[in-house]
C-alpha cells in the first residue's frame, strides 16, 4: 500500500490573488472597491526574507494613491488593505506605497466601476 502524505505547502501566491483580495477593500465615501476605483496602481510580490523555510511567506507591496491628498478616509483605507492582505496565509509582510503621480482622476475608474456608480 502506498504511503499517503498530506501536503502542508500553500499554493503559490500570484499577483492576481492580491488584486482579487484588494477588491474586498472599499473607499467608504464612494462605496466602490479600490481596484475598480482605480486607486491601486501596482502589486509586487517577493519572498519574505524574515519567513522560515518551513513556512515560507511572501512580502507584498501595493502601490496606490487616493482620490485627494486630503482624503479623510485614508487611515481606514490603508487599514483595510493591510488587514485584508494580512489575512492571506502566504503573506508575511504588507507594504503600502502611497504615491501622488500619476494623479488619480475619475478616468481611472474601471468600466465595471463606472457601471456600478451609474456613470
Amino acid at each position: 500500500m502506498a504511503a499517503f502524505k498530506l501536503s502542508t505547502e500553500l499554493p503559490a501566491l500570484t499577483a492576481e490573488d492580491v488584486w482579487t483580495a484588494l477588491r474586498d477593500c472599499f473607499d467608504p465615501e464612494v462605496k466602490l472597491n479600490l481596484v475598480d476605483l482605480g486607486l491601486v496602481y501596482d502589486v509586487s510580490i517577493e519572498p519574505d526574507p524574515n519567513s522560515t523555510p518551513a513556512f515560507p511567506r511572501q512580502r507584498v507591496k501595493v502601490t496606490m494613491t487616493l482620490t485627494t491628498q486630503q482624503c479623510p478616509a485614508s487611515g481606514l483605507i490603508f487599514e483595510q488593505v493591510h488587514n485584508r492582505l494580512a489575512s492571506i496565509q502566504q503573506i508575511g509582510k504588507v507594504e503600502v506605497d502611497l504615491v501622488w503621480e500619476p494623479k488619480w482622476t475619475p478616468h481611472k475608474i474601471s468600466p465595471a466601476g463606472r457601471k456600478q456608480l451609474g456613470l
